[in-house]
């Protein structure tokens, strides 16, 4: 059958960017000292990493106007630490806590979806690393394009190539729902890496092996230096995965018609991949609030005559799309339409929302290690617990003072979508189950403070007891019984020996048996009752 004009009208996606974004922890080989940052280890190292320079280094002259659009999207909080404090101002906040890493040294990824089809030159326009201060997190960032895609091939894009691993494998022997194939393509063409989502063997073995799920091998090679948690060689840094093997993504696609595409098309292109045209991906009661739970549409508006009316945002949380009309400069100008505010703006929002997500994972983690840690047979293990325990504090904290933020702008479109996005996210209900869960720690630690401290309260007071007894007989002895003021020193130091040396040994004596005779004590002064 002949597609109608409206079927091909809609399905071409003149221009597609997909941006990849990966939370990890990072597990620095040997515990940081105080200062000490994990993104040090790249500086050290021969490596395509390079850190980016501060945009506001340059000519004031030249300063873009990009930057000062994202700049003032933000509140001034959040942007002392998204950028920093100039280095001529000394209000003691410094310079961001943000370190940026790129990398340029991948030209383009090709993507074979299947077996037999010909492959899409992806081009690489982003290759980053975002470190932050003091908190265990990396997140690799990815960002792809191409023109004139056809709907059905953006959809199985965004769908299939951000897996890190496949969740199974079909029939053939591919894995599932990935690619068929990945390769990063150099800039003189050569192919720098590739992957291996076939290599059944590798992945069964890595997780009999080592209870770890393996990464694929060309995003092993795009984080080296960095090693994934189950390699056996030896690295400054790991990393493991925090979330779900499927990395959260952003898309913007710009249609020439976007009011042509049927609502199974933006349900498919947010959730569920393709599928056959005009079909939904899950069942039709599942998806019956998707408009209401998902869809921000300030700026849908089809039948109205407005410049801005073919723009709508799609999250869920994982994704995040944005799809409007090609023709529109509202949409795809460079600078101030919605294509640079995707690249910028939006991109922080997303950063920011899938950083805090990933930092209080980590530190939920990191307070799972410390307690299966714990021997409380052993006293070297407990004092390693509590030293774990107040570090874990020291970075809640720090956390929560200088990177949780619930209002980030009075634009009511940046400040909607992020709060949007943090309620897919359900970031608020973990933040406050890692602060519950911090409370408890810090009231173990109080409670066994105070227990240690009554403990001692009670041996003192046992020794202070017992040592009464002492003081009575030595005062007697100090009434001139052995007038021993007249003797010779020697006699006098000799003397003063043979008291010390019993006096010593019956106050550790005592000591050590403190507790029973404390309770000896306590049924003494309750036997009468």
């Amino acid at each position: 059958m002949t597609a109608s004009p409206i079927d091909t009208y809609a399905t071409e996606v003149r221009q597609f960017r997909q941006i990849l974004l990966w939370p990890l922890q990072l597990i620095p080989a040997s515990p940081l000292e105080p200062g000490q940052q994990p993104w040090e280890a790249l500086t050290r190292l021969a490596t395509p990493w390079r850190e980016v320079p501060d945009a506001f280094a340059g000519d004031p002259s030249t300063f873009p106007e990009r930057h000062y659009a994202e700049f003032v999207t933000f509140l001034p909080y959040v942007q002392r630490f998204l950028y920093g404090e100039a280095p001529h101002r000394k209000t003691g906040y410094g310079e961001s806590p943000i370190t940026v890493f790129s990398r340029d040294d991948i030209a383009r990824a090709r993507v074979t979806l299947d077996p037999g089809s010909p492959p899409i030159d992806l081009e690489v326009t982003r290759a980053q690393l975002y470190f932050f201060v003091d908190i265990e997190v990396v997140i690799p960032v990815l960002e792809v394009t191409a023109q004139d895609l056809d709907l059905t091939t953006a959809e199985d894009l965004l769908f299939r190539f951000g897996r890190a691993y496949p969740a199974s494998w079909q029939a053939d022997g591919q894995g599932s729902r990935c690619p068929a194939q990945v390769e990063w393509i150099g800039r003189t063409g050569e192919v720098l890496a590739r992957s291996d989502y076939d290599d059944r063997a590798r992945y069964l073995g890595t997780v009999a092996h080592s209870r770890l799920a393996a990464i694929a091998s060309h995003w092993v090679w795009f984080l080296l230096p960095l090693l994934p948690e189950h390699s056996e060689v030896t690295a400054d840094l790991r990393y493991r995965q925090l979330e779900y093997y499927r990395m959260p993504i952003m898309g913007y696609l710009s249609f020439d018609d976007p009011g042509a595409l049927h609502r199974a098309d933006f349900i498919r292109l947010a959730v569920g991949g393709p599928s056959p045209a005009y079909s939904l991906p899950f069942s039709s009661a599942t998806l019956a609030r998707f408009e209401e739970d998902f869809c921000y549409d300030r700026f849908w508006a089809p039948a109205e005559p407005h410049e801005w009316a073919n723009t709508r945002f799609i999250c869920t949380g994982h994704t995040f799309l944005v799809i409007g009309e090609h023709g529109s400069g509202f949409f795809t100008d460079a600078e101030t339409g919605v294509q640079g505010q995707f690249e910028r703006q939006y991109f922080v929002l997303g950063l920011l929302a899938h950083f805090h997500k990933a930092a209080l994972l980590m530190l939920s983690d990191r307070l799972v290690v410390a307690l299966s840690r714990l021997d409380l047979r052993n006293v070297e293990s407990i004092k390693k617990f509590k030293r774990t325990i107040r570090r874990a504090m020291a970075t809640f904290l720090g956390f929560t003072h200088r990177y949780w933020f619930h209002e980030i702008s009075t634009q009511d479109q940046a400040r909607e979508l992020f709060l949007l996005w943090r309620k897919h996210l359900d970031t608020d209900r973990l933040f406050a189950e890692v602060r519950e869960e911090i409370q408890d720690m810090n009231e173990y630690l109080n409670s066994d403070s105070l227990r240690r401290q009554a403990n001692t309260v009670v041996r003192l007071t046992v020794v202070t007891t017992l040592g009464l007894i002492g003081t009575i007989a030595t005062g007697i002895l100090g009434m001139n019984i052995f007038a021993s003021a007249d003797q010779p020193w020697h006699l006098r130091v000799l003397l003063f020996i043979l008291v010390l040396i019993p006096t010593l040994l019956l106050t550790f004596y005592t000591v050590s048996r403190s507790r029973k005779l404390a309770d000896f004590l306590e049924r003494l002064s309750e036997g009468h009752r």
